[in-house]
């Protein structure tokens, strides 16, 4: 099986420190930042998930719901992780390419 080019590029963001994890701190890079790319598990809680789809739709910024959270936990090495915001304008626009 092939690996999506969107899990190298998140990987490669967290290593570059351009990645926010977590629900909350996502959100508030939300508020403040655009244009961000917002990774949000397919496997989130129902609170969680209403709450990022409804900000990012507000916010106009890019959701993707394709991975669960060990795929995502595993793309930049942590575990448990729900929530992430690429805010790097050049990561932000490889990623819209996908």
């Amino acid at each position: 099986m092939k690996a999506d080019p969107r899990l190298g590029l998140l990987g490669l963001a967290h290593r570059a420190g351009c990645v926010i994890n977590g629900e909350g701190q996502v959100l508030i890079v939300l508020q403040a930042l655009t244009p961000v790319v917002v990774f949000l598990a397919s496997d989130a809680g129902e609170n969680i998930r209403k709450k990022l789809i409804d900000k990012t739709r507000r916010e106009n910024a890019t959701l993707v719901t394709d991975f669960d959270t060990d795929t995502l936990s595993a793309a930049i090495g942590k575990i448990n992780r729900k929530a992430l915001a690429i805010v790097d304008p050049g990561f932000v626009k490889a990623l819209k390419k996908y």
